[in-house]
């Protein structure tokens, strides 16, 4: 058993939590957490980018000048890739870039992802989350009791506006719940904040082996 201390608002220690080591992954999965976060990545990708084809280009198919006698290259048509203003070739064109990843790769990506924080000391239990009001210097407060600064991740049991509020004005800072949290913010952030209720739902997760979520 993994043993994560638990904090309270103030940042005081007031236990420990036990997390079973039989959820964590040691030594497989790196490259399930690379092929997830690819995928994540190229998902988010727009595809918009579009050149002109020759058949797109506005201009007609009318020979420029004769083909000999003028000291001139030939020249076909003025919508030629070679000429200024003419088509492009092999441009890019309106794509879908996002790709497959097998279920059980995604659960084990999830896995390996959440295992990494554990093992590194980087995941902080707190025993509820709760702020008066709004307010990004409540949250701060909050983070340096911890004694945490940068990339920060906090998941909560369930959706809670008052702390999104608070921390959407701190750079580096997000906010997510138990249930929808994914290999590549686990990735992106440094160091996890969860409340107990959340971890338990993470370890509900992990033990159903839902951790799809890419």
């Amino acid at each position: 058993m993994s043993q994560l201390r638990v904090h309270d608002m103030q940042g005081a220690c007031v236990g420990e939590v036990e997390f079973p080591d039989g959820l964590l992954v040691r030594g497989r999965g790196a490259q399930a957490v690379h092929d997830v976060v690819v995928a994540h990545l190229a998902r988010r990708r727009a595809g918009t980018a579009s050149t002109l084809r020759k058949g797109e280009v506005a201009g007609s198919g009318r020979k420029p000048w004769r083909q000999k006698g003028t000291g001139r290259a030939r020249a076909g048509y003025r919508r030629s890739p070679v000429w200024r203003g003419g088509a492009v070739v092999f441009g890019p064109q309106p794509r879908d870039y996002s790709w497959a990843v097998p279920r059980k790769v995604a659960q084990l990506a999830f896995r390996r992802a959440w295992s990494d924080r554990v093992l590194d000391g980087a995941v902080r239990v707190v025993e509820r989350l709760e702020l008066a009001a709004p307010k990004t210097k409540l949250c701060a407060s909050f983070l340096r009791s911890l004694g945490l600064a940068g990339r920060v991740l906090i998941i909560l049991e369930q959706p809670n506006a008052t702390v999104v509020k608070a921390a959407r004005n701190l750079p580096g800072v997000a906010v997510t719940t138990a249930r929808e949290v994914d290999t590549y913010t686990l990735v992106r952030h440094a160091t996890i904040v969860v409340t107990r209720a959340a971890l338990d739902e993470i370890k509900r997760r992990l033990e159903r082996g839902t951790g799809a979520t890419t």
